[in-house]
This record gives structure tokens, sequence and C-alpha cells, in this order.
């Protein structure tokens, strides 16, 4: 009996921490967007200033220092992240996540749409801005290593960090929401994360054929296709948001005042 007395006391306590939420705050993920794109501005900022002068040959001392630096420094700092935001949302998930009140399920569904905005701008940045980038530079360099300043900012920079924010996203939903922890797995969500994920694999086998043999870098070539065939899994973003704004429908209808959670008559 103590167990399940100490089951609905929590239970008790989260819905009166609950009500004392905004039902929307989208304040954490708007700040945390300005700060991702200032870091990737700087980030282009750097290679503007380092690109030339010190990346053109990955065999010098001056390369060895602006870039391989950089590139231990994000790898390292990017695994502890990950490391540690996948933790934090999993030790501090809802045991009873079935039995989540609709006020607060709401909440959490509006949380998730931050994680989803962050995940888009994400991704906008490593999959286009510093893709396109990257397919310039060797346009107008030769290739000499797998590792180039570009292919740094790319593949183990912005794409970590767009990773990074769809496995947050994603652990969010299975661990907070009931439609995505109690219903099996949604299908839309994980084409929506394993997809882009899968790109970096691709990065990786690109990067090394094209060091291995010489070729042109042309998008058309067979070493870009992956890059095609995960990337349009980022249209299952469409079946993700069909899922959450059914729900908030059903979440919406019978309650005349879902700040207050009052059940309509």
């Amino acid at each position: 009996m103590s167990f399940l007395s100490n089951i609905m006391r929590s239970r008790a306590e989260a819905v009166a921490v609950s009500a004392e939420r905004p039902l929307v705050d989208l304040k954490p993920a708007l700040i945390t967007a300005a700060v991702m794109c200032v870091f990737f501005v700087g980030l282009r900022g750097y290679e503007q200033a380092f690109g030339w002068p010190t990346g053109a040959d990955a065999f010098s001392g001056a390369y060895q220092l602006y870039w391989m630096t950089v590139l231990y420094i994000a790898v390292a700092a990017e695994l502890l992240v990950f490391l540690g935001l996948i933790s934090y949302l999993w030790t501090t998930r809802d045991l009873d996540v079935a039995n989540v009140e609709p006020r607060e399920e709401t909440r959490r569904t509006f949380c998730l749409l931050g994680w989803l905005l962050l995940y888009g701008i994400a991704f906008y940045w490593g999959a286009s801005y510093f893709s396109e980038q990257d397919a310039t530079w060797h346009q107008a360099a030769v290739r000499d290593t797998s590792f180039t300043p570009v292919s740094i900012a790319r593949y183990f920079i912005a794409y970590p960090i767009y990773i990074i924010m769809g496995a947050g996203g994603f652990m969010y939903a299975r661990t907070r929401l009931p439609v995505f922890a109690c219903h099996g797995w949604s299908t839309a969500y994980v084409l929506l994360f394993v997809g882009p994920l899968m790109l970096l694999p691709c990065a990786a086998f690109n990067a090394w054929g094209s060091a291995v043999w010489i070729m042109e870098e042309l998008f058309v070539g067979p070493l870009h296709w992956g890059f095609v065939f995960f990337g349009w899994f980022a249209l299952a973003i469409f079946g993700v948001a069909l899922l959450i704004i059914n729900r908030l429908g059903e979440l919406c209808a019978g309650f005349d005042d879902l700040f207050g959670g009052k059940a309509a008559e």
C-alpha cells in the first residue's frame, strides 16, 4: 500500500506543479535556436578567416593547429552533450506516462514542438547550408585527405548537432508523451529521426571514397546517392505533425478550460 500511496502522492504533486507552469512556453527553444544560429554564423566566420590560409594543405602544421584541434574538441564535446542529454531525459522520465493529466500532456506536446523546431533549424544548417558549402569547396580545391576544413564543419560539427537535437526530441516523446510511449513506435517519427541520422555514415563513406578515388565532385555521383535517399526521410515530419495535431484535438475535446483542466459538463 505504501508503494501505491507514494505513486498517488507523486502524481498529485506532479499535477500541482503542472498547473503552475505555462501551457505554452517556447522561450527555451527560441533561446536555444538563437544560440545555435549564432554559433553556426561564428563557425562560418572561422572558416572565412582560416579556410584558405591554413586549410588547403592537410599535412601542414597550421592545418593541425587550426582544424584538427577543432575536430578533436568538437567530437569530445558533442559526445559528452549527447550522453548527458540522453541520460538526463531517461533518468527523469515519467514512470506513469500512461496516466499523465490532459493539461500536462498538452504542455509536453508544445515542448515537443520546440524540440522539432530546433531539429529543423539544425538540420537546415547541416544538411543544406554546410553541405552546399562542402560541395563548393571541392569544386575549387583538390581533396588530399578525408578531412577538409568544410568537411570538419559539416560532418563533425553540424551533423552531430542536428543528430543530438533529433535524439533529444525523440527521447522526450518516448519518455513523456503517451501517444509516442504507450502505443508502439511511431513509424513517421522513427523515419524522421533515423533517416537524417544515416546521413552521417553516408558522409563517412563519401569522404573515404573521395579520398581514395580521383573523382569529380558532382552530386549525381554514386557516392552521393545515399544523401538523397536518407534526406527524403525528412518528409516524415508531416506524419509526425498529423499525429500531434490529432492528439491535441483529442486533448481539447470535452474541456471548456484546458488551462485549468476543468471538464465540460
